[in-house]
């Protein structure tokens, strides 16, 4: 379970979020929405673990996330705006890379590519391919990685009407496996879980 109890958070000397309280369980996913600015984006850093919340608690299974540390951030996988994938390499190269890091086998490669309809530039450059392209090698990576969590900023940015329905997919798909989700997006979601949570940073 992902918990998180007061927590604030700032930047530089601007309030973004306070008093935030939320428990994920598995199975469940978290739809934060707000306007540009909001702190979107701020909060899901914090809720990896690459920041410290100014007030307030966030705890994986009862222990707080910073107290865990690396074992803490090997469980969760974070798409953020920047897609992160590496130019120079081939967009199956860079699954390799992913797969490697999780233990994983080229037969998820094979399907990552194949689902997020990658499959004909799978030995080109990803530094050559579109930033609707770019964006789904990002989340293709997300099949093939083997972790409990998903943060996902803004997934759909970037995305055509058929991709954003692989991706509902995907979601419905994990979760289904009784992992977690929190998500950033502008739009709804056309996924199914346990349950879903909604946080409104404009309210």
């Amino acid at each position: 379970m992902l918990e998180t109890s007061k927590v604030e958070c700032v930047r530089g000397d601007r309030p973004l979020v306070s008093d935030l309280s939320f428990n994920l369980r598995d199975g469940e996913l978290l739809h934060i929405v707000g306007r540009n600015g909001s702190g979107k984006t701020t909060l899901l850093r914090t809720l990896c673990g690459l920041s410290r919340p100014n007030a307030g608690r966030i705890r994986w299974n009862s222990t707080d996330i910073h107290a865990l540390g690396d074992d803490y951030r090997a469980l969760l996988a974070y798409v953020g705006h920047a897609n992160g994938v590496q130019g120079d390499l081939t967009a199956e190269e860079n699954l390799r890379v992913a797969t490697r890091l999780d233990n994983g086998t080229d037969t998820l490669v094979k399907g990552a590519l194949e689902r997020m309809g990658l499959t004909r530039f799978a030995h080109l450059p990803t530094k050559v391919l579109s930033q609707g392209q770019q964006r789904r090698l990002a989340l293709a990576r997300l099949l093939v990685s083997k972790k409990n969590l998903w943060i996902l900023d803004e997934p759909f940015a970037g995305l055509d009407a058929d991709s954003v329905a692989v991706m509902e997919d995907m979601l419905t798909d994990y979760l289904a496996r009784g992992c977690m989700v929190v998500v950033t997006s502008h739009q709804k979601i056309g996924c199914s879980a346990k349950a879903t949570q909604h946080i409104n940073l404009d309210s």
